[in-house]
């Protein structure tokens, strides 16, 4: 099989109305690590002041603070500081962002076997949770309607 260093990865960027993502965030990005579910590439958290101003905190500066010592960035860097500045514009002022670099190891493997097979994953596109679900529901109720 093809093995690939590394397999698709995305960017993901979660706000936070407080300084710190709560402990259930934590515990929610270690478990998806720990399961082998993602590898975390990347993290870095940028804090939106209400007069525009950003700050850019790395891991190991706050770790120890937030639960997060025993991780390793696998890639640091990929969230430069261009893509940084950027999704900080998307943050509302006085909230706290943090910018996930993930890999979806499912997926390596996945492309490994097409790329094996002569094949090519050609487009991914990500539906974003909320929209799924409404689409699905909205699907659902009109199944409903037209059968019952």
């Amino acid at each position: 099989m093809a093995e690939f260093e590394y397999g698709p990865a995305e960017f993901m960027v979660a706000q936070f109305d407080t300084d710190r993502p709560s402990a259930g965030v934590v515990e929610a990005i270690l478990d998806l690590v720990e399961n082998g579910t993602v590898r975390l590439l990347d993290l870095v958290f940028v804090e939106r002041h209400d007069d525009g101003s950003v700050d850019i905190i790395e891991l190991e500066e706050i770790g120890d603070e937030i639960g997060m010592t025993d991780i390793t960035l696998d890639a640091t860097g990929l969230a430069g500081d261009e893509d940084v500045q950027q999704i900080a514009e998307l943050l509302e002022p006085g909230s706290t962002g943090a910018i996930l670099v993930i890999e979806h190891l499912w997926a390596k493997d996945l492309a490994s076997r097409f790329f094996q097979s002569g094949g090519v994953v050609l487009h991914s596109e990500r539906i974003p949770a909320p929209v799924l679900n409404a689409v699905a529901s909205d699907a659902y109720d009109e199944l409903e309607t037209t059968e019952g």
